[in-house]
């Protein structure tokens, strides 16, 4: 495969796609606005391609030859020129992506995929006025993506079709599990599922049902290891002898009850940030914080070995 994938951003985000897209066999062109931080990214790719290569998560393919597909470039029009797909990963800021967009725009050929990795705002506001807004979409990765193959797929009310399936195409050729959403949505899928939880975890705190600490041990020694391979609908399917209808008429009324005690969203701020801050910093502290994310990501990693060796469902 020798077509040609374009990122805008060496950052954490852009370095990760570079590995994705190298390891699924396309020609990968990485811009920055600093040459100086190409260069580290060029460091930093080299790296995360050797530690996926030992864990067996680069497909069988040689490191070396992965690292050799990507190349810099100091021109952002000599970038973008003849990409199959850009993928732009600028920092999450409304008003800098409609200039980078407005500017990609003038540059790339009508064929171009213009896929953002925003995290948060849909495509529309930022793609509305360009010449080019049927070929843009949101390709959203859960960080750290070369560990977290899901990717939330937006696209804009204008996005064509075949720019949306094109995409899917893409993403599943390099080992990502698409998320489609069917129509813009504040937030997304990924971060709306993320704040319920994050909202309701600081109810809880706040109003003294439970310490910041108790969320974590919930989340890590309960929801989240069944989550981590199973889904919260596929959990209620297999937590009732007849399934999700035997679920739903034994929990149901309950469900709704707790449900509409939860209230208005709460402001993250004051004495109970304090109190998460406490907890956080004392299991992490700031100095260690960089050490801890190295510890978080070599976990993933072995998390993603070992459910690339799950056994089938019966």
């Amino acid at each position: 495969m020798s077509e040609k994938i374009a990122i805008v951003g060496s950052g954490l985000i852009g370095r990760s796609w570079a590995v994705l897209f190298a390891r699924g066999g396309y020609r990968v062109v990485l811009y920055d606005v600093k040459e100086e931080l190409m260069t580290e990214a060029m460091t930093v790719i080299e790296t995360q391609l050797t530690s996926l290569h030992q864990s067996d998560l680069l497909s069988g393919r040689d490191p070396g030859e992965c690292l050799a597909r990507v190349s810099t470039c100091s021109s952002l029009s000599e970038t973008v020129e003849g990409a199959l797909l850009l993928q732009e990963c600028v920092p999450e800021d409304l008003e800098l992506k409609k200039r980078v967009f407005s500017e990609l725009d003038t540059l790339v050929s009508d064929t171009t995929i213009l896929s953002s990795s925003t995290s948060c705002i849909v495509p529309s506001k930022f793609t509305e006025f360009l010449t080019h807004r049927a070929n843009c979409i949101v390709s959203h990765p859960v960080n750290p993506p070369h560990y977290c193959p899901a990717v939330e797929i937006i696209p804009a009310p204008w996005t064509a079709h075949s720019v949306k399936e094109s995409t899917i195409k893409v993403m599943k050729q390099i080992g990502m599990r698409p998320v489609v959403a069917k129509k813009e949505c504040d937030g997304f899928i990924l971060n709306r599922l993320q704040y319920a939880v994050l909202q309701e975890s600081w109810r809880l705190v706040q109003d003294g049902v439970c310490d910041p600490q108790d969320i974590d041990t919930v989340m890590t020694g309960g929801l989240g290891l069944r989550w981590s391979f199973i889904g919260p609908f596929e959990t209620i399917h297999l937590n009732a002898p007849g399934g999700v209808m035997d679920y739903a008429e034994r929990y149901s009324d309950g469900i709704v009850r707790v449900s509409k005690q939860f209230g208005e969203p709460r402001d993250m701020e004051g004495d109970t940030l304090d109190r998460v801050r406490e907890y956080v910093e004392r299991d992490v502290p700031i100095d260690k914080h960089k050490d801890t994310l190295k510890w978080r990501d070599n976990v993933l990693k072995q998390l993603a070995v070992f459910k690339n060796n799950l056994p089938e469902k019966p």
